[in-house]
């Protein structure tokens, strides 16, 4: 792959880049937007390395944030209040897998070689048009291969991450793993128990944001053994289908990480409970678990109208299913019919309310709950019982017959 002659960088960071430079600090793009860029992808974070320090950048900018200073990093914040990211060069002393102690005053290709893979070690000087790529980045991009930089091993054992990564990436560009690096992929996926929840929520999540078919991501991490680490609940899944059923529907459901992973899993809320998801979403995958077999009958208008009532916000999540593991069910056709008459499926929907039920003679307290709900079965059977003259009448021949 050949360079281009120069990149267009946004105004706002060649402005940051250039002040860096007259102020004699050495200042390069790098990351990911470059290589998107050099990928034909739209990109719009450009990321600046600097052989400035922290303080340095501090000094020069009156409007930064501090984001990572420990690690080198300090964000410059444009007219728009748009931070851009400015990190020193840096290259690791210790690790533990997790986190790592850097090391100021290194030089880029010093810089270079710490990063993870080498399609994400090049850098691309914004004034002079200079090119660095000390690993042959470009190359593997051209290849269609992730590799890591240096020693596969090294680079995975200094942050399990890395691992995760490689496989997102693999995914979202449809490029192979080259051999050494996935070898030690596998054999260092047990590193990957010590990394925090959050941080593997986050990448399984963009993964499957950004994957090109996210039963290629799913395979990967199969493959490596980072799901029976973290997402036991979908070991057993094959080609994207949970329970090991053929046919990729994974990859026909929206880009939906919680709805995608509630779909792998044979425990959705177990799953999204041990990734630290929200409440909220740890519900959606237990509702997802609960009816995800329990669709009614077509045929059965009430049933269905029964079924809404009774799945509540999970039914949007089970008709999305639906949809693709049977795109020809007449059930998403009823269901809307049913929406657009705007018939009665919750007790809000009903034209009474308790104290017109305490009217009526029915004893204050559970009883009243109770009456509700069969005023509801009643109205979800046949909606124009929903009136307010037929519901009070059955009520008081409820109370009656008491």
């Amino acid at each position: 792959m050949s360079f281009p002659k120069r990149l267009a960088i946004p105004r706002a960071v060649l402005t940051i880049a250039r002040k860096l430079e007259e102020a004699g600090f050495d200042t390069w793009c790098v990351g990911g937007a470059i290589r998107d860029t050099l990928l034909g992808l739209e990109n719009h974070d450009f990321d600046l390395t600097t052989a400035a320090r922290p303080a340095d950048v501090q000094r020069l900018f009156r409007r930064t944030v501090p984001i990572g200073v420990e690690h080198g990093t300090v964000a410059v914040l444009d007219a728009g209040n748009r931070p851009h990211e400015v990190t020193t060069f840096r290259r690791d002393v210790h690790t533990d897998g997790r986190h790592a102690q850097v090391e100021f005053g290194v030089s880029l290709n010093d810089d270079l070689a710490r990063r993870d893979f080498t399609i994400n070690a090049i850098a691309y000087h914004p004034t002079r048009h200079e090119w660095r790529d000390p690993f042959h980045g470009s190359q593997d991009l051209e290849r269609k291969v992730i590799r890591a930089v240096g020693d596969p091993n090294w680079r995975f054992r200094e942050d399990f991450l890395r691992i995760l990564r490689a496989l997102r990436f693999a995914a979202r560009f449809e490029f192979r793993i080259h051999g050494a690096t996935r070898a030690a992929a596998q054999a260092n996926a047990q590193g990957l128990s010590q990394l925090s929840a959050e941080r593997v929520r986050d990448e399984w999540f963009k993964g499957i944001a950004t994957a090109r078919r996210v039963s290629k991501l799913l395979a990967l991490w199969l493959d490596i053994g980072a799901a029976r680490i973290w997402l036991p609940e979908i070991r057993g899944a094959g080609n994207g289908e949970r329970g090991g059923g053929g046919g990729g529907v994974v990859d026909k459901l929206p880009r939906d990480p919680v709805l995608i992973s509630a779909h792998l899993a044979s425990d959705p809320a177990s799953l999204l409970t041990r990734l630290k998801c929200a409440n909220r979403d740890i519900e959606r995958g237990r509702a997802i678990r609960e009816w995800r077999d329990k669709y009614p009958d077509a045929k059965r208008v009430a049933e269905v109208r029964r079924w809404l009532s009774e799945t509540g916000p999970a039914a949007d999540d089970l008709l999305l299913l639906l949809a693709a593991t049977a795109p020809r069910s007449p059930i998403p056709r009823v269901v809307r019919a049913i929406r657009d008459a705007h018939d009665p499926l919750s007790l809000k929907d009903l034209p009474v309310r308790g104290e017109d039920l305490i009217a009526a003679g029915v004893r204050p307290g559970p009883d009243v709950g109770a009456i509700l709900q069969r005023l509801l079965v009643e109205v979800l059977e046949d909606p124009s019982r929903n009136t307010r003259e037929h519901l009070l009448a059955r009520v008081r021949e409820w109370v009656k017959a008491a």
